[in-house]
């Protein structure tokens, strides 16, 4: 709970009806044990929001095989441990929903980011290959995509961003491409209200964007073709690139 001051302070002063636990989604016995509770407390669950995640990144040749197992533990397997304690009674109840929140990096991978793409892309195949599996038991599946949402994980991200790497010019136009979708943040009250969205609509559907940044970046990247889109990688001035991004997703600086 020593994350959770915000939400602990909120329930206190609100009164709200919420009891948190502590459960650890790196570690099948935790999980385990978190899902009994809850079913012991309430009897069955119908809503998994899968949320948990850890930030960061860098080049794909800088960023050591152990960070990148990392995120993939928490954010990828983490999930995935969380869907299959759940699944059963869901199916057998013939009823509930499964929330995986992904990013627009889930479509959009973008250099000096590669290894949380990666990641992000690898949950969004998941679930729909999820969504197609649960669909007969009456379970509905739904990635949400945020843009940039003004939370403390880019505070806590491990940033691999070595002045000296032969790739730091890509590092550079990340960050100034997080500056241009500042200009457009989300805030997480956003996001919170498309999850219910997607959980309660009468038209469900698999994805789900928040924020105009990841509207734009999602049609900008579909008038792309691959090559095109690869070709960002070129030699190109800061203001060449800041004109670019202008250009393609509309972004202002």
């Amino acid at each position: 709970m020593a994350t959770a001051a915000d939400l602990m302070a909120a329930i206190e002063t609100d009164k709200l009806k919420i009891s948190p636990l502590t459960l650890d989604v790196d570690d099948d016995a935790s999980v385990r044990r978190g899902v009994q509770e809850v079913i012991a407390r309430s009897g069955h669950i119908d809503v998994l929001v899968n949320n948990a995640g850890i930030g960061g990144g860098g080049p794909i040749e800088d960023v050591p095989i152990e960070f990148a197992k990392a995120m993939f533990e928490t954010n990828y397997f983490g999930a995935v441990r969380m869907i299959q304690a759940v699944l059963p009674g869901m199916r057998q109840r013939r009823s509930g929903a499964i929330v995986n929140v992904s990013s627009i990096a889930g479509r959009v991978a973008i250099a000096g980011h590669g290894h949380y793409s990666a990641v992000k892309h690898a949950l969004e195949a998941a679930s729909e290959a999820l969504a197609q599996e649960a669909l007969a038991f009456g379970i509905r599946v739904a990635v949400v995509e945020p843009g940039v949402v003004v939370t403390p994980i880019f505070g806590k991200a491990r940033r691999f961003a070595d002045p000296a790497s032969p790739y730091r010019v890509h590092v550079h136009r990340l960050l100034l491409f997080y500056q241009m979708q500042m200009k457009t943040p989300s805030q997480p009250s956003d996001v919170a209200t498309v999850i219910y969205e997607a959980v309660t609509t009468s038209e469900p559907k698999l994805r789900w964007l928040v924020g105009e940044d990841a509207r734009r970046l999602t049609e900008g990247r579909q008038r792309l073709t691959d090559e095109e889109y690869v070709a960002t990688g070129r030699q190109m001035s800061d203001e060449e690139y800041l004109d670019l991004m202008r250009r393609r997703y509309g972004f202002v600086w």
